[in-house]
């Protein structure tokens, strides 16, 4: 009888049932993500409806779209002369493609140039995103790109990109010589740095107080608002007139005070030696040097560009100059010395207090009174540097966030380890600050990018002044609004939508959780 029993045991396991229907594949998913409850499945019924009547409404717009058409009069009577109800009109981004791209004044037959820019930039960026799976010696591209960008936009000799590009390796070259000093040397140094900035310093401030008398003596007095913008004004120059003197003494003793530590008197030569470079050398060395070997491409003026590549030029430069700036200003914040700090907390919290359209119109009418009365300041450059002091100020404070997230233990180990400020924050703080910050930054870089869109109302021609000025008011294409917004909203889309996917992946590749 056990023999018999024995016989029938299994050697094998029994292979395992295949799971239900309502647990597996797409009838799984839908049960756990839009009907796991009666809430969410109503829900989940209510949107179905409503992307189906819309879907139902745009659809036949979109399928009679017509795509050949010289006025908005001709894509109306072809969708007529079709039988239909309705049809959208993209004829207009064949015949307008250009200026939505480029502007209406850019020269057609330098198109190439923005276009290789593009490309280029795309390359450029690889060795940024992707570091990890990239040759270090590619970011030779990377650091290269913005002078190479430079001449193919703005077109002139080539020689002056190439010059500034010299003029930046040289002030690293002094940055590291200066950081490399001994604290004798260094204090000598800071003694003659600390002179040179008070000077300097206190002659700007001079130069300011003169500038803020001038523009309250041009300012009438009509309204109550005149008089008290014309008195305050005034007061400002009193008070630069009345401290310009000490803020040079304070300045300059600040730098020599600060020769132990090494980092504002590092940074200060820095600063000056790029300053008299590009201040001094720039215009002469670039001339003669052009004069032997002449490398030039016709010149383009900022008010000639326009369209997305107005949107792109803004967006990612001034993208690229808030970061650095924005970690400066936080550090700045942090700093122990009570005027760096002073200057930065107001500095941020002025900025962050008012519009970006404010500032915008602030860059296009009343920045030019502080200049001198011949310079010509170009109001691209007036818009960029708006944008950024803008954009930095928010980055600022998402910096300090991730610096405020740092343990203190993070600090008291440079501490041990015998670094200075600017080495200690170099190396170990920062790198941790930013990867913390990471979510911020995109938030603010996605913004920065929407907001130049506003430079339409100071008469720029990005994509948005294009389709609001040249196109919209051109008797072809009078009335046209969904088909050239809808258009403008799809780039804007995939360049956020992709820098949004980017910043995710860049998280899970740092494990900013810290596990």
């Amino acid at each position: 009888m056990a023999d018999k029993i024995a016989s029938f045991v299994r050697h094998d396991s029994i292979p395992p049932s295949p799971p239900p229907a309502s647990q597996a594949g797409i009838v799984k998913w839908l049960r756990e993500n839009l009907f796991s409850t009666w809430l969410n499945g109503a829900l989940t019924i209510i949107a179905i409806f409503f992307i189906a009547r819309f879907v139902m409404f745009a659809f036949p717009w979109f399928w009679n779209g017509v795509w050949d058409a010289n006025t908005i009069k001709e894509c109306r009577e072809i969708v007529a002369a079709a039988g239909k109800s309705t049809g959208a009109c993209f004829a207009v981004l064949v015949d307008r493609w250009d200026h939505l791209l480029f502007g209406f004044k850019y020269p057609q037959a330098e198109y190439w140039r923005p276009t290789l820019a593009f490309v280029l930039l795309l390359v450029a960026i690889i060795p940024v995103l992707f570091y990890k799976y990239v040759p270090r010696r590619w970011m030779l591209l990377t650091a290269l790109y913005p002078f190479v960008a430079f001449w193919l936009i703005w077109g002139g000799t080539f020689w002056v990109p190439l010059f500034i590009l010299g003029a930046i390796i040289a002030t690293m070259l002094v940055f590291r010589f200066v950081e490399g000093l001994d604290v004798s040397a260094r204090r000598a140094l800071a003694a003659v740095v600390g002179v040179l900035a008070g000077i300097g310093l206190a002659y700007l401030l001079y130069l300011g107080a003169k500038e803020l008398w001038f523009i309250s003596d041009s300012i009438g007095t009509g309204s109550v608002f005149t008089t008290i913008a014309r008195l305050l004004f005034k007061a400002l120059s009193i008070f630069t007139f009345i401290f310009f003197i000490p803020m040079g003494i304070f300045v300059g003793y600040a730098i020599f005070d600060d020769a132990e530590g090494g980092g504002l008197v590092t940074i200060v030569t820095a600063l000056l030696a790029l300053y008299i470079l590009l201040a001094y050398a720039l215009g002469p060395i670039s001339t003669a040097l052009n004069s032997v070997i002449p490398l030039e491409l016709q010149s383009v003026p900022s008010r000639d560009m326009g369209g997305y590549m107005l949107s792109m030029i803004l967006g990612v430069i001034c993208v690229a100059l808030s970061i650095p700036l924005g970690i400066l200003l936080a550090l700045g914040r942090q700093s122990n010395m009570p005027l760096i700090k002073g200057v930065c907390v107001v500095f941020i919290e002025f900025i962050r207090g008012v519009p970006l359209i404010t500032l915008l119109f602030v860059a296009n009418v009343m920045l030019a009174y502080f200049m001198p009365p011949q310079s010509n300041f170009d109001l691209i450059l007036r818009v960029i540097i708006m944008i950024t002091m803008f954009s930095s100020a928010y980055i600022a404070e998402v910096i300090r966030g991730g610096l405020a997230a740092l343990p203190k233990g993070q600090y008291e180990a440079a501490d041990s380890l015998g670094l200075n400020y600017t080495q200690a924050t170099r190396l170990i703080i920062l790198p941790q600050a930013l990867k913390i910050s990471i979510p911020g930054i995109v938030n603010v870089a996605v913004g920065l990018f929407k907001d130049t869109t506003l430079v339409s109302v100071i008469s720029m021609f990005d994509i948005v002044g294009m389709i609001r000025g040249p196109i919209q008011q051109s008797t072809d294409w009078i009335s046209i609004y969904w088909e050239v917004y809808l258009f403008a909203a799809a780039v804007f889309f995939i360049v956020c939508f992709s820098i949004s996917k980017y910043s995710q992946w860049l998280e899970r590749e740092l494990a900013t959780d810290h596990r």
